[in-house]
């Protein structure tokens, strides 16, 4: 098993490295320019729970999660769909690689791509927003629970997608509105009581809302309450994941 990790592991963080322009430098390029345009047009303070925070340096840590979930989620997915598309996914079948080493290498590269992409945004931003870190290990664990997830739910949407069509659709349809309507751009205290409640139901939220708080020692919600809902999904999810490639849903039927 450990052969067989190691060897599609490899393969697949090889995959995006080797196009690292486009997997790594282009979608830290999209979070300055959201953080530019941003900054300038919302000068107002963000009021949370216990105290006020500038725009920008609330903007920072959402835009950051949000980079990480959006290309854990590409990057399992986009490997997937290629692979039965072309046809060579057969060479990942034949071998005598288990469910869970399937599961643990296309999740590993996806976490491995989205930290990357994170740690990448983190880095150039701090030079615009200069920020402290209250909570360094609530920020590690965030964002490994986030790729963590959307490298999941990418490999669910590799497995039920057989074309790149339907890929985008579950990008454009799920993906891009959970993540946008998470917080990133706003606290959910500033929306009207309904949205509030209706927020509360999006995973993603208390991704960004726990990110956050390890900035800002600020938060929505309890820190432990997102970690505790984030947990529950991931576990829901992982055994979903397993069973579906146990199977053989749609890559050996």
């Amino acid at each position: 098993m450990l052969t067989g990790f190691q060897t599609l592991f490899y393969k697949e963080v090889f995959r995006f490295w080797k196009v690292s322009v486009q997997t790594i430098v282009a979608p830290v390029i999209n979070a300055l320019l959201y953080l530019m345009i941003f900054s300038h047009v919302m000068r107002e303070p963000i009021a949370l729970p216990g105290g006020t925070i500038p725009y920008t340096s609330f903007l920072l840590p959402g835009l950051v999660m949000m980079s990480v979930l959006q290309n854990a989620f590409a990057n399992s997915s986009s490997s997937l769909i290629q692979s039965k598309i072309t046809g060579n996914l057969i060479f990942i079948l034949l071998p005598p690689l288990s469910p869970l080493t399937l599961f643990l290498a296309y999740t590993g590269a996806s976490i491995v791509r989205g930290v990357a992409v994170g740690l990448g945004v983190f880095a150039i931003t701090l030079f615009f927003v200069p920020l402290s870190l209250v909570h360094p290990l609530w920020m590690i664990g965030f964002m490994l629970l986030g790729s963590t997830l959307l490298g999941i739910l990418g490999l669910l949407a590799g497995l039920w997608a057989e074309k790149f069509d339907q890929i985008a659709a579950f990008q454009n349809f799920i993906i891009m509105p959970l993540t946008f309507l998470s917080g990133v751009f706003y606290s959910v205290h500033s929306l009207p009581p309904i949205w509030s409640t209706l927020s509360r139901f999006n995973p993603f939220f208390y991704l960004i809302d726990g990110f956050r708080y390890a900035f800002f020692g600020l938060h929505d919600v309890s820190p432990w309450r997102s970690l505790s809902i984030i947990l529950i999904a991931l576990t829901g999810l992982s055994i979903l994941c397993l069973r579906l490639l146990q199977t053989g849903y749609k890559i050996r039927q």
